[in-house]
């Protein structure tokens, strides 16, 4: 599934040494030459060592790359548990002002940079359209009162969808992807614009959803994403890296819907589980938000040491 590769990134040509993603935030870029120690010490130990360090060292990472959204998600818990009953300010606006702190403040800490910002701009706006038309026609409910929001959304859950564009944006810079035959984007716009198109009329005219996962398949089928944790590109069929992001926001929204912040039809009276074909919503999701990405990073095709690495 996940396997090394010959290949190293092409050197920094200002700098004669490889370049740490630890750089774009001001806050990590201390810690680079620590870092560099700490992987050259377990390095000599041999490769198990190596090995362990790899692995830890990929978990940082995604954590960092999900900073944003495991903050909210870990709001949501706290506030469920422990929001007062009664409070003047509801939970839903408590919400709401905190996703917009948590924004302001992890700018002023240059925790994200001001492209990431832009990112999650655009997916909260889309985001925001997308709930105003679902909650309209009974898809899903916000059971709890709220002063900011419009139609039946209240206005913090634009920043779940953000979430998901802040920890693609952060992911694609932390791992410094290259990939390989990779589909043309305009080809990708266009599918995602259909993809859209379907979550708003889906429920009037045919859900063509099957044929635009087939249709992603088949863009993707030939695509590998290489994937640096250290110095080493590893390498993972995209597909499948798009399809565990999936599958991580699906568990992500298990935990939304457990604590009442959202519920389906099937669980206003009973919590239960949200239906694993939801997993295929989420992949479709995980198309648009890709897309919207690598329009703004663009694609850096994966070459040997010896090439430059280029854009199409």
């Amino acid at each position: 599934m996940i396997e090394p590769d010959k290949y190293q990134r092409a050197r920094n040509p200002r700098r004669g040494t490889q370049e740490s993603a630890a750089a774009a935030w001001p806050p990590l870029a201390r810690y680079i030459e620590a870092d560099a120690r700490l992987g050259a010490a377990a390095a000599a130990r041999g490769p198990l060592t190596l090995a362990a360090y790899e692995f830890l060292r990929f978990g940082v990472k995604q954590a960092w790359a999900c900073l944003f959204g495991a903050i909210l998600l870990g709001f949501l818990i706290l506030t469920y548990w422990a929001y007062p009953v009664g409070a003047p300010l509801t939970r839903y606006d408590f919400l709401f002002l905190t996703a917009i702190a948590i924004q302001v403040l992890m700018l002023w800490l240059r925790l994200e940079t001001l492209d990431e910002a832009k990112v999650i701009l655009i997916f909260h706006v889309i985001g925001t359209i997308m709930e105003v038309h679902k909650t309209a026609i009974g898809s899903w409910v916000y059971p709890e009162a709220s002063l900011f929001r419009i139609g039946g959304v209240p206005l913090f859950t634009g920043f779940m969808y953000a979430a998901v564009g802040s920890y693609l944006a952060r992911v694609w810079r932390l791992f410094d992807f290259r990939f390989t035959l990779h589909p043309p984007l305009a080809a990708l716009a266009a599918l995602s614009a259909a993809t859209y198109v379907n979550f708003l009329t889906n429920h009037r005219v045919l859900d063509i959803r099957v044929g635009l996962i087939l249709a992603a398949i088949l863009l993707f089928a030939r695509t590998t994403v290489y994937f640096k944790v250290w110095r080493t590109h590893r390498r993972m069929p995209l597909l499948l890296g798009l399809t565990l992001v999936a599958l991580f926001i699906w568990f992500a929204e298990n935990i939304g819907t457990a604590t009442g912040t959202w519920l389906y039809p099937s669980q206003r009276l009973r919590w239960s589980l949200v239906p694993f074909s939801k997993l295929t919503s989420w992949f479709l999701l995980m198309i648009i938000s890709y897309t919207l990405v690598a329009w703004v990073n663009g694609i850096s095709i994966f070459h040997s040491a010896r090439r430059s690495a280029g854009r199409p």
